[in-house]
């Protein structure tokens, strides 16, 4: 079960964040992957930060979609250095 929930997660998340940013997405299933790893990325920061453990699902879904948002930046810059090289 606690499985499902990261992945309902990662696709609100990776959904959302599709929406958000500009360009043409990773199609469905990288969504999902980019909304479930920056769940966890968000996870990190937000405990980090001392917000560990402050709210529900919305609060769940906000943290991974700023991870998400996070991860998605950080991924444009990699793959646009590597093809200009």
């Amino acid at each position: 079960m606690f499985i499902l929930w990261w992945i309902l997660v990662g696709l609100i998340a990776g959904f959302i964040t599709g929406k958000l940013m500009q360009g043409t997405g990773y199609g469905a299933i990288m969504d999902i992957v980019v909304g479930i790893v920056g769940a966890v990325a968000g996870g990190f920061i937000m405990r980090a930060a001392g917000f560990a453990d402050q709210g529900g699902l919305l609060y769940t879904i906000l943290v991974a979609v700023i991870g998400a948002v996070l991860l998605t930046l950080l991924l444009r810059l990699v793959t646009r250095r590597s093809s200009t090289v």
